[in-house]
């Protein structure tokens, strides 16, 4: 995993859910699977496609006259980026500034905080 930031939008989100889910892909079949969801037009993805390709994000490869886009990125790369955005922009670097929104305006289900309770156990125990 890399450090870089890699910072994309909700429909580009979209569309690497889709690539990391099926590996790799044509555009159409993207904008398919993403019509399932929600309406969004073919030229829309071609034009996401390009702007992640710009950032890095997504690579291409050419068969005959079609491309294949394939992910340069993990999730776990892209969801650690933003996290991090959003702790350092939003909360002023406080992952406990974070954590206190979360727990006081969302609704989070018992089996969730006791996975949250477990995780800070652990790292505390790491400490």
């Amino acid at each position: 995993m890399s450090n870089r930031s890699i910072r994309v939008g909700a429909v580009q989100m979209r569309i690497l859910r889709v690539l990391w889910g099926k590996g790799r892909a044509t555009a159409r079949e993207i904008t398919d699977v993403m019509k399932e969801r929600a309406p969004i037009a073919h030229s829309t993805v071609q034009t996401l496609l390009r702007k992640l390709e710009a950032k890095g994000a997504v690579g291409h490869d050419v068969e005959g006259r079609t491309f294949f886009f394939r992910p340069l990125v993990s999730e776990e790369e892209v969801r650690t980026s933003a996290a991090h955005e959003v702790v350092s922009r939003v909360f002023d670097g406080s992952a406990f500034g974070l954590v206190a929104h979360l727990v006081k305006n969302e609704p989070i289900s018992h089996d969730e905080l006791a996975r949250i309770r477990k995780l800070i156990d652990d790292a505390e125990g790491a400490g």
